[in-house]
């Protein structure tokens, strides 16, 4: 059941890149059917698959799609707690990228350092906090602030 509903999650990524809406939208619901079948998250062949999961991609699905305040309603809401880290991560890559795009850059850059203190190397070499980091950096007139420029730095963006 892990192994089927995550490649509903994958193709529901594949679909929202794609910017076809309706097969996202299908392929999360037949995920979160299948979530619902096995009843609680677990890490079966390394899925890490439950309704959390399923959860985490609907908000990764809005952003892709441009749903940014679907993103920002759904995606602070989640708790990853008992998810590996590296999906906690990237849940949180994609929160800050929520954020950013509605220029709430503290709450982003509060969201990329809570992911950094969780995995400083996954998020050091992850494309979206360096597009983030460096998206912010281009973005500011003059010097950005202590916080973005130290993170720039380990990220190695600049």
């Amino acid at each position: 059941m892990s192994v089927y509903g995550t490649l509903f999650l994958t193709g529901a990524m594949a679909a929202a890149r794609a910017e076809d809406r309706a097969t996202a939208q299908e392929f999360l619901q037949e995920a979160e059917t299948a979530a619902s079948r096995l009843g609680a998250d677990a890490n079966h062949m390394w899925t890490a698959f439950g309704p959390t999961n399923v959860a985490i991609h609907r908000v990764a699905a809005a952003g892709e799609l441009g749903d940014v305040q679907v993103a920002l309603d759904l995606g602070p809401q989640v708790d990853t707690s008992s998810l590996p880290v590296e999906r906690r991560v990237r849940h949180g890559l994609e929160v800050a990228r929520a954020l950013s795009a509605w220029n709430r850059t503290d709450d982003a850059l509060a969201a990329v350092l809570e992911a950094e203190q969780l995995a400083p190397e996954q998020v050091r070499h992850h494309y979206m906090s360096r597009n983030l980091v460096l998206g912010w950096v281009r973005g500011t007139r003059g010097r950005p602030s202590r916080p973005i420029a130290d993170l720039a730095e380990r990220l190695r963006v600049v």
